[in-house]
C-alpha cells in the first residue's frame, strides 16, 4: 500500500499524490476498495434536449422579432436571445459537471450575465434593452435549463424544493422590474413570470407528495 512520507498515512487507490499534503506517495499501489459508481443519467440525452430547446428559443426569437421594428429595440432583442442561450448552456453544463449547488451556480450565472448586459447597455447610451429584454430572457432560459437539468440528474426531494424556489426567484425578478416601471415593454417580463408559474405547477403536480413531505420535515410540521 502506498504511504505518504510526510503525513505517514496509507493511501488506497490510484493516488499518485497524498490527498492531505500533496506530496508524492511511495510504495506499491493497492486497488481502490470502493467500486466505481456509474452515472445515473445520460449526458448525450441531456445535450440532445438542450440542443432542441436552443432551437425552439431561436425560432421563437425570430417570430418575436417580426413584431418589433428594426432598430435599437430589435438589436436589443437579438442580443438578449443569444445571451439567454448562453445562460441556458452554462447552467446545464455546470449542473452536469458539478451536480451540486446548482441553485447557487444558476443564480451566479444569471447575475453575471445580467450585470454584463446592464453595463453594455450603459456604455452604448442606455436604450433600456438590458432590463426590457435581457433580464427576462436570461431568467426564462435559466428556468428552461433547470427544467432540463433537474429531472435528468434525478434530484432528491429536498433539493427539488430549493430549485423550485430558484425558479420562483427567476420568474419574480422581471415582474418586479416591470412593477417599478423600469422596462419599456412588459411582455417579455410577463412571459418569463408565466413560464415560471407553468413550470412550477407542472413539476409540483408530478412530485407533490414528496415536496409536501420534505416541507413537513424542514418546517417541523
Amino acid at each position: 500500500m502506498r504511504r505518504c512520507p510526510d503525513c505517514g498515512v496509507s493511501v488506497e487507490g490510484a493516488w499518485s499524490r497524498c490527498p492531505l499534503c500533496g506530496r508524492t506517495v511511495m510504495g506499491p499501489m493497492r486497488p481502490d476498495p470502493y467500486p466505481t459508481v456509474p452515472l445515473r443519467f445520460s449526458r448525450r440525452r441531456i445535450y440532445r434536449i438542450l440542443l432542441l430547446a436552443s432551437l425552439v428559443v431561436i425560432l421563437a426569437s425570430f417570430g418575436a422579432q417580426m413584431l418589433f421594428d428594426r432598430g435599437h429595440a430589435g438589436i436589443g432583442l437579438v442580443r438578449s436571445v443569444w445571451l439567454g442561450l448562453s445562460a441556458m448552456w452554462l447552467v446545464v453544463l455546470m449542473a452536469v459537471r458539478a451536480r451540486r449547488d446548482i441553485a447557487k451556480g444558476t443564480a451566479s450565472v444569471v447575475v453575471l450575465i445580467c450585470g454584463i448586459c446592464a453595463y453594455w447597455d450603459y456604455l452604448v447610451g442606455w436604450d433600456g434593452w438590458s432590463l426590457t429584454y435581457a433580464v427576462p430572457i436570461v431568467c426564462g432560459c435559466s428556468i428552461l435549463a433547470l427544467v432540463i437539468a433537474v429531472p435528468a440528474l434525478r434530484i432528491e426531494a429536498g433539493d427539488h424544493v430549493l430549485y423550485s424556489g430558484t425558479m420562483v426567484l427567476l420568474g419574480l425578478v422581471p415582474i418586479v422590474f416591470t412593477a417599478l416601471g423600469w422596462v419599456a415593454d412588459p411582455i417579455p417580463s410577463v412571459s418569463c413570470g408565466a413560464l415560471a408559474v407553468i413550470v412550477l405547477v407542472m413539476q409540483e403536480r408530478a412530485r407533490v407528495s414528496d415536496v409536501l413531505h420534505e416541507l413537513g420535515k424542514r418546517l417541523h410540521i
